[in-house]
């Protein structure tokens, strides 16, 4: 056990420890979550469980039931659009807000993250690679300053990094996902906002531009749901999947 979840207090270690199982897809869409279960299985009382499922229901991960029950959440292919949707207009935000201030230390971690994540593509390591292209967008919005920013991209972080195969499949290669990053860090570099901002824009905006003409297929009562290939269909719930 790391010195940093020691230091958490009881409800924010089953806060954690909740958010990485459903995050991981250990705790698929639709799985019970009990009160009662859970402080049996973890050998506490029921009152951390109740705090943590309150920010988690609050992070849009899991879904409060009457009975002190709760599910794990899928999202439809709609709310996954508009997850995206907002999380472009954030990182759009944290790229304009970044560039003033950003150091070349900065530049180092971020050129460091899309380096991570070349070598990973190279050796088809999925779930590494979601990591390392997790944690470059969360370092651009930490460069930003504002926390409300982070904060709130933080939240849809977690509802979008369930469906890495998903959004894998909608979005092609990581090859191509490694090149569109260092073009963005590139424009960054040169303090070229709008260069910077435009290329985060297209960048994030790809799984849900691919996503809309599955939903615009779904008025036919025919169109099949969509699956891991990306295909068009209906607005069935997506379901998380592990990538790697």
């Amino acid at each position: 056990m790391t010195q940093a979840f020691e230091n958490l207090t009881l409800s924010q270690r089953v806060y954690k420890y909740l958010r990485e199982e459903i995050l991981a897809d250990r705790l698929s869409p639709g799985t019970e979550l009990s009160e009662v279960a859970l402080a049996r299985e973890l050998a506490i009382s029921r009152g951390p469980i109740r705090e943590a499922m309150g920010r988690l229901a609050a992070e849009g991960l899991i879904k409060v039931q009457p009975r002190r029950r709760a599910v794990v959440r899928s999202l439809t292919p709609q709310e996954l659009i508009d997850a995206y949707q907002v999380r472009e207009a954030l990182e759009v935000l944290a790229v304009r807000l970044a560039i003033p201030r950003i150091t070349e230390d900065d530049l180092g971690r971020l050129e460091r993250l899309i380096d991570q994540m070349a070598d990973h593509a190279k050796a088809n390591a999925i779930g590494d690679f979601f990591a390392a292209n997790v944690e470059f967008h969360e370092t651009l919005c930490e460069l930003s300053g504002n926390s409300k920013l982070q904060e709130v991209h933080h939240r849809l972080e977690g509802e979008i990094g369930r469906f890495q195969a998903r959004t894998l499949a909608l979005r092609g290669s990581l090859d191509g996902s490694v090149t569109e990053h260092r073009a963005i860090l590139a424009a960054i570099r040169l303090r070229n906002a709008e260069k910077a901002a435009a290329l985060t824009a297209a960048h994030v905006r790809v799984p849900a531009e691919r996503l809309k003409p599955g939903l615009d297929d779904s008025a036919d009562p025919a169109a099949a749901p969509p699956g891991p290939d990306g295909a068009a269909g209906s607005a069935a719930p997506v379901k998380a999947g592990s990538a790697g």
